[in-house]
């Protein structure tokens, strides 16, 4: 029996990471492109750690391209090396699946905003109440690395050498949060968006320079936030609308978004991204491995 469901890669929050789950092996994706297979073992504590932690761990053992599964299925071997009979079981299942699978990680923990302690930003997330020990005790946001995604700056911004935006939005969520932050879990179904985030970080900002640069992070992310389930239509029309100048990224992800308002521009973005001769095989942003932390 092969279990399949998603969950938000954190921190920072980076997308939806599909997984498919064996008794013996799990295959991860961010894109549906390459999946990373790693063996299921036992933890050293197994049997001993109580019933709230872990008995068992995951290493990484190969990559496989979807490109590549159904070869490797029917022949049982790549390279002329045969493959493990786990690695098997998950490619032959993964060539018949559609894309993307449920979300499932309904626990989540946010820090919370100093004022009315409500959400503010989400740290991480699970899917089992037995996992949260196994999390950090982490009372900080943190924003996707510039590196990762690049935000464009403004004149002025470079005139006086500003740091980058994502980093000043860590700093800005920092200070909300106040000198004595607080977080909690939380229990939340895709659904259930009133007193949380649609986008994961508070929206409503004070000072209008704050807001703004606030709204510069999140549409900069629009591309992963879009693999999100459970977004307002709303939101999720102004995030496509934002994804427009993205078309690698958009390329990367579509397949991963379970909604599209849109349907005509992310067919224009994604003609031209071929038409650029655009490739996530050879764009070096996208050679990086998304990690996959505390699954």
């Amino acid at each position: 029996m092969i279990k399949t469901y998603s969950q938000r890669l954190t921190p920072p929050f980076s997308g939806m990471v599909q997984i498919a789950e064996s008794e013996r092996a799990r295959a991860l994706t961010m894109d549906g492109n390459t999946w990373e297979i790693h063996f299921r073992h036992a933890t050293a504590g197994d049997g001993r750690s109580g019933p709230h932690l872990h008995s068992h761990g995951y290493r990484r053992v190969a990559h496989v391209r979807q490109s590549d599964m159904a070869t490797i299925s029917e022949q049982g071997t790549q390279d002329g090396r045969d493959i493990d009979e786990r690695i098997l079981e998950l490619t032959r299942f993964l060539t018949r699946v559609d894309l993307p699978f449920p979300a499932a990680d309904e626990y989540e923990y946010w820090l919370l905003d100093a004022k009315d302690e409500a959400p503010l930003a989400m740290v991480f997330s699970c899917t089992e109440a037995e996992h949260m020990p196994a999390f950090p005790v982490r009372l900080e946001w943190t924003a996707l690395p510039a590196a990762v995604m690049p935000i464009e700056a403004t004149a002025e911004e470079k005139a006086h050498s500003s740091a980058p935006v994502n980093y000043r939005v860590e700093r800005l969520v920092a200070e909300r949060a106040g000198n004595r932050p607080k977080a909690r879990w939380f229990r939340r179904r895709p659904n259930e968006t009133d007193t949380f985030p649609g986008m994961l970080l508070r929206e409503d900002w004070d000072d209008e320079a704050d807001h703004a640069l606030c709204q510069r992070y999140l549409l900069r992310q629009s591309t992963r936030l879009l693999m999100l389930h459970g977004l307002a239509d709303d939101d999720r029309s102004r995030l496509e609308q934002a994804s427009r100048p993205h078309v690698m990224d958009v390329a990367r992800f579509h397949a991963m978004y379970p909604l599209v308002i849109d349907n005509e521009l992310m067919s224009t973005i994604r003609v031209e991204a071929r038409m650029r001769g655009l490739s996530v095989d050879n764009d070096p942003l996208h050679n990086r491995r998304d990690g996959v932390l505390y699954l």
